[in-house]
């Protein structure tokens, strides 16, 4: 019976997607007929509104990762589908009021029952539940974990990786741990469904990535400085000769306008509507200990240029020169108000005038410390790269990443950003920023000693495997 549904999944993942889709569509327009019944008639209204949820929530799913079943586990994608689903119904929702101004139906502008909205939300999020959870459930009863091994280099590169494998357990199940210099490396691939190669040089990569391919195998590897380069490169023709074409790349003269008005408009009608909430989040702060409201830090940005970052102070007041460092797990620097402001992220707001100033932008690689730039510089030369942007409020890096990811994963996101730069990838940046709201606590997790690993036992120089395959 297994392998018969096994033929049929994609099928079935399909069909969950549309039927989900048909719910909630048919849940708002079914609520808002009850006292708009032209909009299930053949009207304008009916037209104008059903196209705007559908291109608006189709286009939505896709910004925010979509109906991810057996991808993800099953609370992000109840965050991923209610931000898309909220902004939809509240879109959709204003254009029907707009709508129905007419001499047929109102002739001011009001907005159609709230109650009705609030109604849809609530069901729209009970069904949204209901399809990721039991999706995730259906997914994983269909397919048990795949059986995976780990090939790596050391310990330390063992412990960075295992602990992220063992957070989907439906999903991976780790078999084998092997040093990619063990002559048995080739047996643990052949036992297993999935390789996760992380931390092994690029040459030896290379000949376990063939190897792999050659046996079907799925693979997973951490990506080096040419992997990005490749991903944003193109297939060329020199003649008959097919070649890969890396050009450099920076930002022309429109899409430096284009960002720059962003970056303006943005930041300051983000100032006009976060005064009140930067204003109590300023007394807060005073109240709690009198002492000064913002805090200041030289940071880099685009070339090296150093600038002063704004923030709401977060931290017991301390000597300015004192030497920085970040923050660590349970910090006893942090202060209650600014426990709460790191959480939601709210510190941050005050970066806006960075951006109205052009310190900043809205997207970009996250300014670092300058301590943290020397150190992670000297031991990642590459870390400069990011330099090649402005510094920014949001990013790829701030979005996928925690505060605590290692400075190299820092480093891919950003330069992963950097080299596939448009317009269009800023705008899902910005709106995928709001997930972070959703994630807080993982987001803003701080750096730990703690340590979740398998044991890793290293490979005797002498049995090291050819790899020459």
């Amino acid at each position: 019976m297994k392998i018969t549904i096994k033929k049929f999944e994609k099928t079935i993942i399909f069909f969950l997607k549309a039927v989900l889709f048909a719910v909630l569509f048919a849940t708002f327009f079914l609520l808002f007929s009850i006292e708009n019944p032209q909009i299930l008639r053949l009207s304008r209204t009916a037209a104008v509104t059903m196209v705007t949820f559908a291109v608006l929530e189709v286009a939505l799913i896709s910004v925010y990762g979509g109906y991810a079943i057996g991808k993800q586990k099953s609370r992000p994608i109840v965050h991923n589908l209610t931000l898309a689903t909220v902004i939809t119904d509240f879109v959709t929702y204003f254009q029907l009021s707009i709508m129905n101004t007419n001499p047929g139906n109102n002739l001011h502008f009001r907005f159609a029952s709230p109650l009705f909205l609030l109604l849809t939300l609530l069901i729209h999020l009970l069904v949204i539940v209901l399809f990721a959870y039991g999706g995730n459930y259906l997914y994983f009863r269909m397919n048990p974990p795949e059986s995976c091994c780990i090939i790596t280099s050391s310990q330390d590169s063992l412990d960075q990786l295992a602990p992220k494998i063992k957070k989907y357990r439906l999903q991976y199940r780790i078999a084998d741990v092997v040093d990619y210099r063990d002559k048995k490396v080739y047996e643990a691939i052949l036992r297993n469904k999935t390789v996760f190669l992380y931390d092994v040089p690029v040459g030896m990569r290379t000949a376990l990535v063939e190897f792999c391919y050659d046996n079907h195998k799925n693979i997973y590897y951490s990506p080096e400085l040419c992997d990005i380069v490749a991903l944003s490169a193109k297939n060329v023709m020199l003649d008959d000769k097919t070649m890969i074409c890396s050009q450099v790349k920076d930002l022309t003269f429109e899409q430096r306008l284009i960002k720059r008005a962003m970056d303006l408009v943005m930041s300051a009608l983000a100032l006009l509507l976060a005064s009140p909430v930067m204003l109590v989040c300023a007394l807060a702060i005073k109240l709690e200990d009198h002492g000064p409201v913002f805090f200041t830090q030289k940071r880099a940005t685009k070339r090296g240029r150093i600038f002063k970052v704004y923030k709401f102070r977060t931290m017991r007041v301390h000597d300015p020169d004192a030497v920085q460092v970040s923050v660590s797990e349970n910090d006893d620097r942090i202060t209650k108000v600014g426990a709460w402001l790191r959480k939601f992220r709210v510190d941050e707001l005050p970066q806006l005038i960075n951006i109205l100033k052009g310190d900043m932008s809205i997207v970009g690689p996250r300014p670092e410390m300058l301590e943290n730039v020397s150190r992670y510089t000297e031991a990642l030369p590459e870390f400069e790269y990011r330099l090649r942007a402005k510094a920014g409020l949001t990013g790829l890096a701030q979005i996928a990443g925690k505060y605590n990811t290692s400075p190299k994963d820092k480093l891919v996101l950003d330069l992963i950003y950097i080299e596939n730069y448009s317009i269009w990838l800023d705008v899902k940046l910005i709106l995928q920023t709001l997930l972070v709201f959703l994630k807080s606590e993982d987001s803003t997790e701080a750096f730990s000693n703690k340590v979740q690993s398998i044991e890793f036992k290293p490979c005797d120089t002498e049995t090291q495997p050819e790899s020459d395959l």
